[in-house]
């Protein structure tokens, strides 16, 4: 087949790359005719004897196997199936082989299984032949989706992986990262993996590798069932215009990924960035929720905690395995955005997060960085929100050389000015 392949190829070339008139074409192809052998030298002999090898060769592929005859799709599928040595599928879809008289499957390898319900693993695991079964996944993160509260409750979304894992069943841990930064992944191996898990790539200072930026100034609103800070959001565009600028500068390739646990923070984000980015080949921005995000990986990681108050309420964004996939998403580079009191006060897995960023030097304040200063006051303008601007030590007023503040006293209505010039006070 391989060998007829090939002439057909040869056939093809020579007849778009020699000149042959139509006499000699028609002595070459009809079956009538022959082309004098005594002009062995000609081109036309040179695409008649590369024709008839050709032939040769197709006719004695009917002696070397058989082919067989189909007469409909279904017959081309269950042939393809019988003949087939690997199957790639999903594991619901996998119960659809039973109905293939297909050669018996010795080896089921199940990708993601500890994030698939004990009842789905066992739909592969039924096919006929099967002896051996490899389960690939990760129980400390997302397992299965269940909405019912009562069937979560029960343990439906349970996993054949963990449930075997729990029974004491051996594991074999693929115990070296290629994904992270080791400063990325610090935190979530001593936390999630006991400091089993081993770093294979080196040190690269390309990028900044992990900080955690306090955004003091933020506010959580309710919209539409979900929740969205839109001063996280002004700030996350603002990161992402000064990636593009250095990416533009240095001519590297940059993919950054924005993660927020709530679909309004995904919306408002995706907003304010609009379709700048999209036409750009060597600068791409994906923004999803930790949910869309598992299973993916960027160079640069930019998480939106959005949850921003004074009782330390986070909601949903304390499940561990949810802060264990935001966590490891990222190749080289991740920044952490949220109220650091809030995620503190919270008394969840957040709070280990902010305390591990200050003892490691990471942390950081959003308004100390001129940039991101204004793009904060911009967006608390936008918002409304003056109450927080107009007091001695806002960001408006924090590096202002003179301060005027107007007093009056009940009994003279006389004001008072206060002025002050770089920390000190003059009174009139």
């Amino acid at each position: 087949m391989v060998r007829a392949l090939d002439l057909l190829q040869s056939l093809g070339t020579l007849l778009q790359n020699v000149s042959l008139t139509n006499e000699e074409l028609e002595e070459i192809f009809p079956h009538s005719k022959n082309v004098n052998n005594n002009d062995s030298g000609s081109a036309a002999y040179l695409v008649y004897k590369t024709k008839k090898t050709c032939l040769e060769n197709l006719r004695s592929l009917c002696e070397t196997f058989s082919i067989p005859e189909f007469s409909d799709e279904d017959s081309i599928r269950k042939f393809c199936f019988r003949s087939a040595h690997l199957i790639f599928c999903t594991a619901s879809s996998s119960s659809k082989l039973q109905e293939e008289l297909m050669t018996p499957m010795e080896i089921v390898v199940i990708d993601e299984a500890a994030q698939l319900k004990e009842c789905e693993s066992t739909i592969p695991l039924q096919l006929p032949g099967v002896r051996h079964a490899i389960l690939i996944g990760d129980q400390h993160q997302l397992p299965a989706m269940v909405k019912s509260k009562i069937s979560e409750k029960a343990e439906f979304g349970r996993s054949l992986f963990e449930r075997l894992v729990a029974l004491g069943h051996e594991t074999h841990l693929l115990n070296v990262q290629y994904r992270m930064h080791p400063s990325i992944s610090l935190f979530p191996n001593l936390e999630f993996y006991k400091k089993h898990i081993s770093d294979a790539i080196l040190n690269d200072k390309m990028y900044g590798p992990y900080s955690f930026i306090n955004v003091s100034y933020g506010k959580e609103a309710f919209h539409k069932c979900s929740q969205k800070n839109m001063v996280e959001a002004a700030v996350v565009s603002e990161i992402v215009k000064n990636l593009y600028k250095a990416s533009v500068a240095t001519r590297q390739r940059i993919s950054v990924g924005v993660i927020s646990p709530y679909k309004a923070q995904v919306f408002a984000i995706q907003e304010k960035l609009g379709s700048t980015y999209e036409t750009q080949s060597d600068f791409s921005v994906s923004v999803r929720s930790v949910d869309g995000f598992q299973g993916g990986e960027e160079d640069v990681i930019i998480i939106s905690t959005v949850r921003s108050n004074g009782n330390g309420s986070v909601g949903f964004l304390a499940n561990f395995q949810r802060t264990n996939v935001a966590l490891t998403r990222a190749r080289y580079c991740l920044w952490i955005l949220g109220n650091g009191e809030t995620l503190i006060n919270s008394r969840t897995i957040w709070k280990s997060v902010v305390l591990d960023a200050k003892n490691r030097g990471c942390f950081f304040n959003a308004d100390q960085d001129k940039i991101l200063a204004e793009a904060i006051i911009s967006v608390l303008i936008e918002c409304g929100r003056l109450e927080n601007l107009f007091n001695m030590d806002s960001l408006l007023f924090r590096n202002a050389r003179w301060k005027v503040c107007f007093f009056c006293l009940l009994a003279s209505q006389n004001p008072i000015i206060i002025f002050n010039y770089i920390g000190q006070k003059l009174m009139l």
